[in-house]
């Protein structure tokens, strides 16, 4: 396989800093390192992007996601090694990754139980980093990005 093109966030770096400063907000939303990193990761999954699914395999790692974790976030409804906490996290990421699936994409059901866990501020992070890592997986895509090509 090979890249049509490098990623245009690259290739256009006034583009690149703007989705860096979301990235860093979004850290700075009070929401666990980890959590970000799984949604970011089971994001990618559901968009088949293999060069987010190699980088957020690889920095979960580093953010100290376990190897259960990473083998199962796919599969996180049924395995055990996540929060309740985590689940609502995850199933935000889902329901706003799928927005064609459903007639209510994300359901008040959905938006209400991650609200019980966590405040508008860390909701706004999660929000921001479920859609800066749908664009990325997008612009990836869409250039066939090479999984390990980034580092």
């Amino acid at each position: 396989m090979q890249s049509r093109m490098q990623n245009p966030a690259v290739v256009l770096p006034d583009a690149m800093r703007p989705i860096q400063e979301i990235f860093k907000a979004a850290q700075g939303g009070g929401v666990e390192g980890q959590i970000l990193e799984l949604v970011h990761l089971r994001v990618s999954q559901i968009n088949g992007c293999s060069a987010c699914v190699d980088g957020g395999v690889k920095t979960s790692r580093k953010a100290g996601v376990s190897d259960e974790r990473l083998a199962t976030v796919a599969a996180w409804r049924e395995a055990p090694y996540f929060s309740d906490e985590e689940r609502a996290a995850l199933s935000l990421a889902e329901a706003a990754t799928r927005l064609a699936d459903r007639p209510d994409a994300v359901s008040d059901e959905v938006w209400d139980t991650a609200a019980t866990y966590f405040d508008e501020k860390q909701l706004a992070a999660i929000v921001l980093t479920i859609g800066v890592t749908n664009m990325f997986n997008r612009l990836n895509a869409a250039t066939r990005q090479i999984a390990g090509a980034w580092g």
